[in-house]
């Protein structure tokens, strides 16, 4: 009976250290965990980012390499990440980053190195400059040598509006996982072809005041691409939820991209703001990692960075093996 009881408890062990301790191989020969797969206002929230168990948080800064190309909208997602560091006691450990320098520890993090790659005569700064031009610039980067260690790539849009969401940018985004993601044609050891799978992240754009609701605008192209994300299991960071929402969870369907809301009467992040202490429950966004103090560009208030930052998180730890719960 010792003997039996012994055998147990060791193969327990076992289990459970295969099971707590994932490694970079496996994030690049693994497909994603599962569902949920939106990362909408409710999960871009501070007291959940601190929920995500640490050691996905670990595996997520220390295993991912991300190329992140945007204009001045994107910079919602860089100048939160970027401050985050600074926000807590601990956090420039748990969150630290860096911007094109590549540190031990740090989350790979490469801001807007993608458009240098774009075809002859392409805009590929942002998703709306060009609505095809990402394809190839995706291409081109990641089919260079020097980027051999992406392993996530992320596009933003300036204005989502009238842009033809379903014939351009969802089957662009299809085409690049089908050739880079997981088990893709350009995934291998042969000529041509790259070791490291990549993850695509979609995201929705951002809300205009007054100007959200119709076809062709910001809520219904939102709505096409989770759609499209929840039925194909792709990770999307919804910027339009985010905008949209109060702290209190609420709907404001007339709502910019700064909180500011004709419905609410003012703007709701930057009261919630001006309520909260700095440093407990927001902090100041940063220009660069350790740089000057910044809104998200077309911003007056700090709040929508800090939770499209939080949302980012979610969604790498997600992508490093955490379930969500």
């Amino acid at each position: 009976m010792k003997k039996i009881i012994y055998v147990m408890v060791n193969l327990l062990i076992t289990a459970v250290l295969i099971g707590g301790c994932q490694k970079e191989e496996d994030i690049n020969n693994n497909q994603p965990s599962s569902g949920p797969y939106i990362a909408n206002y409710e999960v871009a929230k501070n007291d959940l980012l601190r929920n995500i168990p640490k050691q996905y948080i670990d595996l997520a800064r220390t295993t991912l390499h991300i190329a992140y190309q945007h204009t001045s909208h994107g910079t919602h997602v860089s100048r939160g990440m970027f401050g985050l560091q600074d926000f807590k006691n601990g956090d420039d450990a748990l969150f630290g980053i860096n911007n094109k320098s590549p540190e031990n520890g740090k989350l790979d993090f490469n801001d807007n190195v993608i458009a240098g790659y774009a075809a002859a005569g392409e805009d590929a700064s942002d998703l709306s400059r060009n609505e095809t031009a990402f394809i190839q610039a995706t291409r081109n980067f990641l089919d260079d040598p020097a980027n051999s260690e992406i392993n996530v790539i992320m596009w933003s849009w300036c204005d989502i509006t009238g842009h033809n969401v379903s014939q351009n940018y969802l089957p662009g985004m299809d085409v690049l996982i089908s050739e880079y993601g997981f088990g893709g044609s350009k995934i291998g050891t042969g000529q041509g072809q790259r070791q490291n799978p990549v993850t695509f992240i979609f995201m929705t754009g951002h809300a205009n005041v007054n100007d959200n609701v119709g076809a062709g605008k910001p809520k219904d192209q939102a709505e096409l691409i989770i759609n499209h994300c929840n039925a194909n299991k792709q990770f999307c960071l919804d910027y339009y939820s985010i905008d949209t929402h109060d702290m209190d969870d609420n709907y404001w369907g007339d709502t910019g991209d700064d909180g500011n809301s004709f419905d609410y009467g003012g703007n709701f992040y930057k009261d919630w703001q001006d309520s909260s202490v700095k440093n407990v429950l927001w902090y100041e966004n940063k220009e660069y990692p350790n740089g000057d103090v910044i809104y998200g560009a077309h911003n007056t208030q700090h709040i929508t960075a800090n939770r499209k930052a939080y949302a980012m998180w979610w969604i790498l730890a997600k992508i490093a093996g955490w379930d969500g719960n």
